[in-house]
């Protein structure tokens, strides 16, 4: 038999192998193994936290238990948050004693106002999910406390909530706005709808609009943060804190405004947040490197050597899931959810996913420039990873999720 008719005869053969091979290579996402997982985890540091008013927020490389920070971090929120989110899921009473434990821990965060917006991300993760949950009166009424103070920090001049009050001491940024205060619109949404001021929806609406504005780029990429005078709104000057350089675009900054315009769309039905979130994501996943894990800065000079950032990862999955519910495109919604399960799947791979310590994930970054927190453990990293596991199991029956966006 001459070489050529050998090879025709064998190729099916050699085709059906590289496929089973290229199977075996497929890392498929698992939802319940992989909440399995992170319960594990939690219920890990539950127990190592039960005596400690402090909560987890970082796991530097190389070891691990978490290291803690007091109740006035903007990271506070985020482990009572998982807890509430096993309680969703398992239902056990556990899981209820515990959220509600660490969720107390946090009331006085509700009279922060002066120190900073981030009153949405410890209040609103950690008591809103305790509301959302259990429909307990307690956490409702610290809530539209908490809504109260983050609105004192809105300037009607300017049409923006102040990030950080201290940077008029520090800078003399006499009234600056940061991407990542898209985030705790939500808190005022909410208080609108449940017993707050009627106002505060306003104030969301104006913030978001400006901020779209302002942060958004004509390539849709992000600045990190735009300074303002105090009295006037045209802006004085936009840079970065967090990333590379102000004319960069900060992954973790850019999954923060996806996230937080795709929530302004769901909240008032306006169709350009929804079109800037679409836009927003088509440059974060336009991007992205080949195992979906974006770079910390998507212009640092040094990639490929450039550390990754799974928070950014994380953040981004769980906003492309809801983007995906709002797009009324058939092929870019499937486009969104598709790439949101990849960037889970990569996750949650030996990659990504921490086994010898007591976090879910590594390799993520919290401020490079400030050398602080570089290629580590993060606490919001988990929080939103298993955010987007819960979503995308109610999206997705798990096994054809498996199949279906495994990634190579």
């Amino acid at each position: 038999m001459s070489y050529s008719r050998l090879f025709f005869v064998c190729l099916p053969l050699i085709l059906l192998v590289g496929c089973y091979q290229s199977h075996k290579k497929r890392e498929s996402l698992n939802f319940e193994q992989a909440l399995g997982h992170c319960a594990e985890k939690l219920a890990l540091t539950v127990r190592s936290l039960k005596e400690d008013k402090g909560m987890p927020r970082a796991i530097p490389s190389g070891q691990s238990e978490w290291s803690t920070s007091g109740i006035n971090s903007w990271t506070s929120g985020f482990f009572p948050g998982m807890l509430w989110q096993m309680y969703s899921h398992y239902g056990s009473e556990k899981w209820l004693q515990d959220a509600g434990h660490f969720t107390r821990l946090l009331e006085p965060v509700k009279n922060l106002p002066w120190k900073t917006h981030d009153l949405g991300f410890m209040m609103y993760c950690s008591y809103g999910k305790g509301y959302q949950y259990t429909r307990e009166p307690y956490y409702k009424d610290v809530l539209l406390e908490t809504a109260d103070s983050l609105a004192t920090l809105f300037n009607p001049r300017v049409g923006t909530i102040l990030s950080w009050p201290w940077m008029k001491r520090k800078k003399g940024w006499m009234h600056n706005t940061i991407i990542d205060n898209m985030m705790n619109l939500e808190l005022l949404f909410w208080a609108a709808q449940n017993g707050g001021s009627n106002g505060y929806y306003d104030i969301a609406v104006a913030h978001a609009k400006k901020t779209m504005k302002d942060h958004v780029r004509p390539d849709f990429s992000t600045y990190h943060v735009v300074v303002y005078d105090s009295l006037d709104p045209h802006p004085v000057k936009r840079v970065t804190f967090q990333g590379h350089a102000d004319e960069s675009t900060w992954a973790r900054g850019q999954a923060w405004a996806i996230y937080g315009f795709t929530m302004c769309h769901r909240e008032t039905g306006d169709e350009e947040f929804l079109k800037t979130a679409q836009h927003l994501a088509r440059f974060f996943l336009d991007h992205l490197p080949g195992d979906h894990i974006p770079y910390w800065d998507f212009n640092d000079p040094e990639i490929p050597e450039a550390e990754r950032d799974a928070s950014a990862a994380a953040i981004a999955a769980s906003a492309l899931l809801d983007l995906a519910s709002q797009t009324n495109e058939e092929v870019l919604a499937k486009e969104f959810k598709a790439k949101a399960l990849a960037i889970l799947s990569s996750l949650y791979s030996e990659a990504y996913r921490s086994d010898d310590s007591q976090a879910i994930l590594k390799h993520s970054v919290g401020n490079k420039p400030g050398n602080s927190e570089i290629d580590v453990s993060l606490v919001y990293a988990d929080y939103y990873f298993i955010e987007a596991l819960l979503k995308a199991r109610s999206m997705s029956d798990p096994a054809i999720a498996a199949s279906e966006y495994s990634i190579l």
